[in-house]
């Protein structure tokens, strides 16, 4: 098989990364991907970067071994703990990662206050500071940590009472805030958006990374000549570390919903 028929690897630390995915599948239909979600290891958020590197790095070795012509670290924490080392040790490989889209949050209107939800691992990591300093002086940006939404969402919980009250205690301290935007830095939180949107006032932009991604995915492979030239739609392969049909048939899920909701 030629390289550039080879599947794109979209891993995650579950089945958050689902919501890049399908930005990919929709910017590069022909393409083949392999969905790799770790489960079994989530939530990254709440680890060492030590940690979230050694696990990401034996989650590529492994796909590597598979076929792989690409690699999208379809997570924030993640790309911020991994993505510049593996970068560094698979010269040969594009590595793309995701990154909170604080720039358009903060190029939307004049000095707007933008909350960013994230994990706390991101939060703290140098690449999200060093991306709200580049915008301390167009935007005031508030971190919001959102300890426990991974594993809500990882058992499908994406709607209800449980995740609005939930909501509800987590954005009340930000109650008497003007809120201008509101960042998913978690490849996870665009699969409850409708359910975050209802807690701020209607028409609050939303913004995530997803479709940067697959934007600078379809680029980097373009320059490395590595397009399929398939006219065939592209297929998805689903792979989770838990080795749970229940997370696989999840995965499904959230690709159709996505894809649809791209669609509206």
């Amino acid at each position: 098989m030629e390289k550039k028929d080879l599947p794109i690897a979209v891993v995650d630390s579950g089945v958050g990364g689902i919501s890049v995915l399908s930005e990919l599948v929709k910017a590069l239909p022909h393409e083949d991907f392999l969905y790799f979600g770790d489960s079994a290891n989530a939530p990254y958020g709440t680890k060492t970067r030590a940690e979230v590197l050694e696990i990401t790095r034996s989650n590529l070795q492994m796909l590597i071994q598979r076929g792989i012509k690409a690699f999208v670290l379809a997570c924030n924490t993640a790309t911020s703990a991994a993505a510049r080392t593996l970068r560094e040790e698979y010269p040969q490989l594009p590595i793309i990662g995701v990154e909170p889209a604080v720039k358009p949050a903060a190029l939307l209107c004049e000095n707007p206050t933008v909350l960013v939800m994230a994990t706390a691992l991101t939060l703290r990591e140098e690449k999200f500071n060093s991306l709200v300093d580049r915008f301390a002086h167009r935007a005031r940006v508030l971190p919001l940590p959102c300890t426990g939404l991974v594993e809500m969402i990882e058992a499908g919980t994406l709607e209800g009472k449980p995740l609005d009250d939930y909501l509800g205690a987590l954005f009340a301290p930000h109650k008497k805030e003007k809120i201008d935007a509101v960042v998913l830095g978690c490849t996870h939180y665009p699969h409850v958006r409708g359910a975050i949107a209802a807690h701020f006032p209607l028409g609050t932009p939303i913004l995530d990374g997803g479709e940067g991604t697959a934007r600078q995915t379809k680029k980097r492979l373009a320059e490395l000549s590595l397009l399929c030239e398939r006219e065939r739609v592209g297929r998805v392969e689903f792979l989770n570390s838990l080795g749970d049909e229940s997370m696989l048939s999840l995965s499904r899920f959230l690709l159709e919903r996505a894809l649809e909701n791209n669609q509206r």
